[in-house]
């Protein structure tokens, strides 16, 4: 049984570059706006477990607020320590201006 998309904003709500936190039931989600495409990761950072979504967002990457960890957010991967390990990319998708967030089985 998949898990369903929930409603977590409209496509008004975010500027190309702009990121906020959204929620997908208790789950907080980083959801980011690059280059005009909507993309949402897990809003903790797997390192200290910092809110990405108070970090910098710069082109394609997000840095963690705390010690600087930078990852990309259209994958996830990692692309600088302190962290290891990547954040955890949720599926997007866009109907009729809202953006739609579904996170993975648990």
């Amino acid at each position: 049984m998949s898990q369903e998309f929930v409603h977590v904003a409209q496509t008004s709500d975010l500027e190309s570059g702009a990121k906020k936190r959204v929620y997908v039931g208790d789950q907080r989600v980083l959801l980011a706006k690059v280059g005009g495409v909507f993309y949402a990761l897990d809003d903790l950072c797997p390192h200290a477990f910092a809110v990405m979504s108070a970090g910098w967002l710069d082109g394609e990457e997000i840095m963690c607020p705390l010690h600087g960890a930078r990852f990309n957010v259209k994958t996830g991967e990692v692309l600088s320590l302190p962290a290891e390990d990547d954040l955890t990319v949720f599926d997007v998708k866009i109907e009729d201006g809202k953006v739609l967030v579904r996170l993975p089985e648990a």
